[in-house]
This record gives C-alpha cells, structure tokens and sequence, in this order.
C-alpha cells in the first residue's frame, strides 16, 4: 500500500535523485551545481506562461542574444519588444515584461528581491512565477505550481475534488511537500516529472520515482485525476478585416492601444469582434472607398474566453493613396517585422494563399 506522501521526506528525495539522473537540458536551466542567473530564470518563466517549452525556446534564444541583461531590456522602446515576441500570444506578457524590467533596473539596481513577496509585487508575477523565480534563482522553500506540478500533486496525494476548487488542498500538499535542502531544484524536478512521467492521460507510472508513495496510483485511479469541473463553451465572436495592398505594394496597417487585448501589437484594419456580427455591414467600416473582394471561407482564432471567425477583405488602391487617420503603410517586405499577433499572421496567409503577393516575393 502506498504511504502516506503529504510532507514525507522520502517522496521529496525519491524525486530529486530521479531529477538528477534524468534532468531536462533546457536553455535557460542552469547545470548541476552551478548558480541560476535570475534573468534567465524570470524572463524563461514569463515566457512559459501558458506555452509550451518548444515554442518558447527560439523567443528565448533570440531575446537573450538580443537583451543579455535586464539593464540592456529596460533601455530598448516597447515597440522592439512587441516586436520580438510577436507570434509567442498572450501580449501582456511582453508589456509586463518591460515594465518590469525597467523597474528592476531603475528601482532595484539590476537586481531581482529574493522573496516571493518582492518578486509578486512586479508587473507580471504571479503566485507560481514568483515561488519558481524563488526557489530557482534564490533557493527559497517555496512550492512553484504549475499545471503539471498541479497534476502530480493531485495524484500523488488522491484529491479528488474537482478543479478549480482543489487549488487550495493542492497548494497546502504541494508546500509541505518542498524540502529544505535544493528546493530549486525540486521545483523543476515537479516539473519535469509532470512534463515527461506523470502525463494528462498517459502516466508513466512504471517509470515514476514516486510511484510507492502515490495513493491515485494505489487506487487506480492516477489517470483520471485531476477531476475538473465541466468547462463552459466560449462564445464565438465574428468580424472582418480588411487587407489593403498599395500598388507600390505597401500594406495599410495600424496599432492597437496600449492597453486591453492584443494591446500594443500591430493589425489589419477590421471591424469589432462581436457575437451579433452583421456582416451585410462589414464594408461601411471599411477604413477607405476602394473595390474590396471577399476571400473564401473564413480564419478562426480561440482566446482565452472567447473564439473568433474573421471574414477577410481584400483591395488594392493606388501607389499614392495617403493612409487614413490612425494607420500607416508598411512595405510588404517588411510584414514580417510587424509586431503582428498570431490570428493577424492567419489573416495575412490566407491572403498569400489566395494568391495576392505580398512579403516582397
């Protein structure tokens, strides 16, 4: 029979002796027995929210090659930011991004506060992204929960209430749980044993560290925990945007306000996203007269609480056509360098696809 895991010692020894033989070789993870550089820790952690490792790792290349040191981040203009995350999603990551660095290098010399108190009043950090910058870059006792943290916890534990509301019995097991000693080092073992073991619906049981001491994997049920509540289907919204090409082959573009969704990034003109979207209307908010042609079919695009369909516009107009107030022409050549987010990069594919040239071919 299993034993009883919450805060035995042998459960949180089992799993670092199995982080030390098979430990992942990430980027920004520092080797055995060398010390975890902060930046590197916080700006992998900003970019892991919500994304997959293998999405985050050439953004993360690219942006340290770039912006080695939070000094070096927090004197760049928020537009290269924008810029350099574009296609990573979830864009207030990269306004708080900035933001905290520049207060970081202003307020604090450079320097990250060691606590998760300090670090969770920073623009951007969370409970999780604090006690992993803690326990990671200052080696504090703190439990870092993320989604695979969450689902080995509720399995090595058997909590079967479902989610959201086992958060705080997932919590309470997790934090008893970190040892005293390398609890840096049991954060990103959690993780990794999430990420590579103890899988949504596939655990690895056989090869698990822990499998002695885990009470779902005793009753058979590992599986199928964590429980989670029935998810609420988003609603759909629909608009237009419109793809305006000049005959020198710019492309009428704008950028969104600094604040709200997607804000700070780049777009095509288009209408509002709304659930009652007429689209007999679409043309009157078209940002200029000029012969549109309707592409087949539509874009979709799922966010955080809502989806999107986008009906796509197409026109060309002439080389000398001024841009109207709030927009801008950009060379077609030079799309690739807007701050786009990724269902305006759907939106311009469509476009290449239906056979109009643009990025310069």
């Amino acid at each position: 029979m299993a034993s009883q895991a919450r805060g035995d010692p042998a459960a949180a020894a089992a799993v670092l002796a199995w982080y030390d033989r098979h430990r992942r070789d990430l980027p920004w993870r520092a080797g055995p027995g060398e010390a975890a550089d902060p930046y590197k820790v916080w700006l992998s952690e900003i970019m892991l929210q919500q994304t997959t490792v293998a999405a985050v790792k050439p953004y993360y290349a690219a942006f340290l090659a770039r912006w080695p040191t939070v000094g070096l981040l927090a004197e760049t203009r928020m537009e290269e930011v924008m810029r350099a995350w574009a296609g990573l999603g979830y864009y207030s990551r990269a306004r708080n991004l900035f933001a905290c660095a520049k207060i970081v290098a202003g307020e604090f010399g450079g320097r990250f506060p060691a606590t998760e108190a300090g670090l969770r009043a920073l623009p951007g950090i969370g409970a999780y992204t604090a006690a992993a910058i803690a326990a990671i870059a200052f080696g504090r006792r703190a439990a870092a929960i993320d989604g695979n943290v969450m689902r080995v916890i509720a399995r090595l534990f058997a909590i079967e209430t479902p989610l959201p509301a086992a958060k705080t019995a997932i919590k309470a097991r997790a934090e008893a749980l970190v040892p005293g000693a390398r609890p840096g080092d049991f954060a990103q073992a959690m993780m990794d044993l999430g990420a590579t073991l103890c899988l949504p619906k596939q655990p690895a049981c056989g090869r698990c560290p822990v499998r002695e001491f885990c009470l779902g994997h005793a009753r058979g049920v590992a599986a199928s925990l964590p429980r989670k509540a029935p998810r609420r289907e988003r609603p759909r919204r629909r608009g237009a945007a419109f793809f305006v090409r000049r005959a020198d082959g710019a492309v009428l573009v704008r950028t969104r306000p600094d604040k709200g969704l997607l804000g700070g990034m780049v777009e095509l003109p288009g209408t509002g996203w709304e659930t009652a979207f007429d689209e007999t209307l679409a043309l009157a908010n078209a940002p200029l007269k000029a012969r549109f042609r309707k592409l087949e079919g539509s874009i979709d695009q799922a966010f955080t609480h809502f989806a999107l369909s986008l009906t796509i516009y197409v026109a060309e107009v002439r080389g000398d056509r001024r841009a109207p107030s709030g927009y801008r022409w950009t060379p077609a050549r030079a799309l690739g360098n807007e701050a786009f987010p990724g269902v305006m990069r759907k939106v311009i594919e469509a476009v290449r696809r239906s056979g109009i040239i643009v990025g310069g071919d």
